[in-house]
C-alpha cells in the first residue's frame, strides 16, 4: 500500500520581481517597435496593425508570439521577388 504524499510546489520570494520585469521590458520592447511603425507610416498614433508589423517584423518577438493573433491586426504583405521591378543598371 503507498501513501499518497501532496507536496506543493513553491514560489520563491524572488520570482514576482522577476516576472514584473520581464514583462515590463516585453512591453517596452513592442512598444517602441510598434511606435517605429506608427512612425514610418506618418501616423501620431499606435493602432493594432503597428503592434502587428511590429512583432511580425522583429525576429526575436515573431518566434516566441508566433501563435498569438493581433485583433485588428491584417497581414503582412508579401510580394515575391520575381514580382517586383528590376533595377537596372546606368553605364557611366
Amino acid at each position: 500500500m503507498y501513501v499518497k504524499i501532496n507536496k506543493k510546489k513553491r514560489v520563491g520570494a524572488g520570482a514576482p520581481v522577476y516576472l514584473a520585469a520581464v514583462m515590463e521590458y516585453l512591453a517596452t520592447e513592442i512598444l517602441e517597435l510598434a511606435g517605429n511603425a506608427a512612425r514610418d507610416n506618418k501616423k501620431t498614433r499606435i493602432i493594432p496593425r503597428h503592434f502587428q508589423l511590429a512583432i511580425r517584423n522583429d525576429e526575436d518577438l515573431n518566434k516566441p508570439l508566433s501563435g498569438v493573433t493581433v485583433a485588428q491586426g491584417g497581414v503582412l504583405s508579401n510580394i515575391q521577388a520575381v514580382l517586383l521591378p528590376k533595377k537596372t543598371e546606368k553605364m557611366a
